[in-house]
């Protein structure tokens, strides 16, 4: 995709993007309900139009820039879902669900993704002219799914997978790794700058897309 335009690159980013920001979101939002709090559905935020999880910084912004300057990755977040653990029936276990829910969310997309790049292959092949779009917003699609999925599972506070380690971790240690959620966000944007996330990333990322491509045959 590196010989695109802005605007091609846009066209086939931005649904994929803004999907797996929003059923991430939905996705925390639907199992805390279901384990007893219901504060993302009184708020209107168990719905997948995308305006209700805009944040046009983390949504519209980053990605955006980050496709301008071409950069090796995309990644945003949306407007958090808001959820009340107290409302939970087993507040700290029920955490981890809520949390993992997220990334959850984004395997299946990717999951899905694949399996439509597979019939985007087969049209091609057809010689149908709008296959060869569809295939590159697929491509889209798993890499961003994937990209989230692997960044929210990282144990950092308040990622989704900081909120696990604090579901699992015993009381006084788990209390000791949630105080550092007011710094989580600056922490992060500083791993990233020195290039450690991406060390910690790119592997595994490399790694799990080749998997779906050689379990949809892809190749």
């Amino acid at each position: 995709m590196d010989n695109f335009t802005v605007v091609q690159n846009i066209a086939i980013w931005a649904l994929p993007v803004l999907f797996a920001i929003t059923v991430h979101e939905v996705a925390h939002g639907w199992v805390a309900m279901k384990l007893g709090d219901r504060t993302a559905q009184m708020m209107g935020r168990l719905t997948l139009n995308p305006l209700k999880h805009i944040d046009p910084i983390g949504t519209l912004l980053v990605p955006g820039l980050l496709l301008m300057v071409g950069a090796s990755f995309i990644f945003g977040w949306a407007k958090p879902v808001p959820v009340n653990f107290n409302n939970l029936r087993k507040p700290k276990s029920d955490m981890v669900w809520v949390a993992l829910a997220g990334p959850m969310s984004n395997l299946v997309m990717a999951i899905i993704w694949a399996a439509l790049a597979k019939v985007g292959l087969g049209l091609h092949q057809a010689g149908i002219d709008l296959a060869e779009p569809m295939i590159y917003m697929c491509f889209a699609g798993i890499q961003i799914n994937i990209m989230l999925m692997l960044l929210n599972l990282l144990p950092l506070p308040p990622l989704d997978g900081g909120r696990v380690l604090v579901g699992l971790l015993p009381g006084p240690l788990s209390w000791q790794v949630s105080r550092i959620e007011p710094y989580g966000f600056f922490i992060l944007v500083g791993l990233l700058y020195l290039g450690v996330i991406g060390m910690i990333l790119f592997p595994l990322m490399k790694g799990t897309i080749n998997l779906l491509f050689n379990l949809f045959g892809l190749r």
